[in-house]
This record gives structure tokens, sequence and C-alpha cells, in this order.
């Protein structure tokens, strides 16, 4: 393998700020998202308590009518 070549300055300084300009637009983009993404898990919680709650409802029916064919 050939020795290794040495890096130039400007390339090392635009990686490094390349990096660190990265992480802070992800921190700013993760500090936007989390509320909404909050806010989408509260309402899908409630969705799915009046969609579990739907459900028994519609689980009684069935079975209220089952009984009733029965008889």
């Amino acid at each position: 393998m050939a020795p290794p070549v040495a890096v130039s300055p400007l390339i090392k300084t635009a990686r490094w700020s390349a990096l660190i300009a990265g992480i802070i637009y992800g921190k700013k983009r993760y500090d936007t998202l989390k509320p909404i993404a909050a806010e989408e898990r509260k309402i899908e919680e409630e969705e799915k308590k009046v969609r579990e709650e739907q459900e028994r409802i519609a689980k009684q029916l069935a079975e209220a009518s089952e009984e009733s064919i029965l008889k």
C-alpha cells in the first residue's frame, strides 16, 4: 500500500465545518419536530381509545344479536 497522503488544512476545516453544521441542523430540526410528534402521539392515543370503545360496543351488539337468534 502507498503511504498516507497529507490532507490539506482547507479540506480538514471544510470537513469539520460540515460535521458541526450537520449536528447543529439536526438538533434544530429535532427540536422543531419533537412537539409535533408528541401532539400526533396524543391524538393517536385518543383515537385508539375511541376505536377500542367502538370495537367493544360492536362486539357486545354481535353477541347480543347471536343470543337473540339462538332463542
